[in-house]
């Protein structure tokens, strides 16, 4: 079963890991950002020893994209596309036995100052 985890943070700066960046994480004390790190390492680790990590991509500030509208010919315009306090700071492609074991994962994305959702893939047939 493949799914997709996106991170959608606001960090300010932009950066990454965008949790480091935000003030909730930040404000946290440094065990538990310690506690937070080793969490994501552990279940992160072991499933990209399993092969379940197909892909990762952090991406760059929102600021500096463009949006691609369509009229009646493509138009160009100052990005970000979402007109909203989070914004879409990265992603992985993860390949699991199950929706539980994509849940795990996913859930050691998980810190304050970030929101992650889990997308199942459209997969053929």
């Amino acid at each position: 079963m493949k799914f997709v985890i996106l991170i959608h943070s606001n960090p300010q700066p932009w950066g990454h890991p965008t949790s480091a960046h935000t003030a909730a994480y930040q404000a946290l004390p440094q065990d538990v950002q310690d506690a937070l790190g080793a969490r994501w390492e552990k279940v992160f680790g072991e499933a990209d020893a399993k092969g379940e990590i197909v892909y990762g991509c952090a991406l760059g500030d929102p600021s500096a994209s463009v949006v691609i509208g369509y009229d009646t010919a493509p138009v160009i315009t100052d990005g970000p596309y979402a007109e909203s306090k989070e914004h879409l700071a990265g992603f992985f492609l993860i390949d699991v036995e199950s929706e539980d074991s994509a849940r795990e994962i996913a859930e050691a994305f998980s810190c304050p100052g970030d929101t992650i959702e889990l997308r199942p893939t459209m997969q053929p047939g």
